[in-house]
């Protein structure tokens, strides 16, 4: 690849990144209000924190990338787009959790199945591996590139995505077959198709570090890190949402009872099972 041709896909990759960053200011302003009205409300517990960590800490790694991706001259500053990720994926966690009642040999086996993945990813990370050019010949400190360990990487942590997805997935068909309720439906379903994005940024990152010019190699790095948090934090809020939405359905059921004297226990037990705290 000619020296020329390498500068222009660099020069895309550092607009792409800087464009990620737009993204995610735009997402927080328009979810602010939820942000307030179901988490600010509740009281710090560890969902908290790790709700604050994945929700703030992409925009000082994001704000950093871009600040490499603008300078001439000077050192790069340090990524935090891992810590961020790691952020992200404890909600989905959590998410998970929750939806399988609170399980403790569930939590237990994504907690190890967690650490596992973390450790194999910075195995991989870690592991020398050449590069495709030589980035010292590359204007600017900061080359925005990667090797193809990367793309390992990125297979790792969308492994791990799909492990997820597939839990989450045989949870929502269990509860619909037994239940089959509209709020089954649309407790899962955003969930899933939230979950379905973020596997999806996550293969397309595998795509780009394997098949793509490795000026291209860190195209997409901000927003993966953009789109876990995003999602995971819409995801949370769905979570509140329709947990709210079941108490209140809870509510109306007894006050039926009342009016019409007629017993609603089991369906009000039914729908308690179908939606798990958080």
């Amino acid at each position: 690849m000619s020296y020329v041709s390498e500068v222009g896909d660099l020069q895309i990759t550092k607009y792409t990144n800087i464009g990620s960053l737009a993204i995610l200011i735009f997402d927080f302003c328009i979810t602010f209000q939820d942000e307030v009205h179901w988490i600010w409300s509740r009281p710090w517990n560890f969902i908290r924190m790790i709700f604050t960590i994945s929700r703030y800490l992409p925009f000082v790694g994001s704000g950093l990338t871009a600040y490499a991706a603008l300078r001439v001259s000077g050192p790069c500053p340090p990524s935090l787009a891992e810590n961020s990720i790691v952020a992200a994926e404890g909600l989905l966690v959590i998410r998970t959790w929750a939806f399988w009642g609170k399980s403790k040999r569930l939590l237990i086996g994504l907690l190890t199945y967690s650490v596992v993945t973390v450790i194999a990813a910075v195995a991989v990370n870690v592991t020398p591996d050449h590069q495709f050019t030589d980035v010292s010949m590359i204007p600017g400190p900061c080359g925005f590139e990667t090797s193809q360990n990367a793309a390992i990487v990125y297979a790792i942590l969308g492994l791990f995505e799909c492990v997820i997805l597939i839990l989450t997935a045989y949870k929502w068909f269990h509860d619909y077959q037994k239940f089959r309720s509209s709020i089954v439906t649309t407790f899962y379903g955003g969930s899933m198709l939230y979950m379905l994005c973020i596997i999806a940024i996550t293969v397309t990152n595998v795509i780009v570090d394997t098949a793509f010019p490795i000026g291209f190699t860190n195209m997409f790095d901000t927003l993966q890190v953009v789109i876990h948090s995003v999602l995971a934090s819409r995801i949370l809020f769905h979570l509140r949402k329709s947990d709210s939405h079941v108490h209140e359905t809870d509510a109306s059921l007894f006050a039926s009872a009342i009016r019409y004297e007629q017993p609603s226990q089991m369906e009000t037990n039914e729908i308690r099972n179908e939606v798990g705290e958080v």
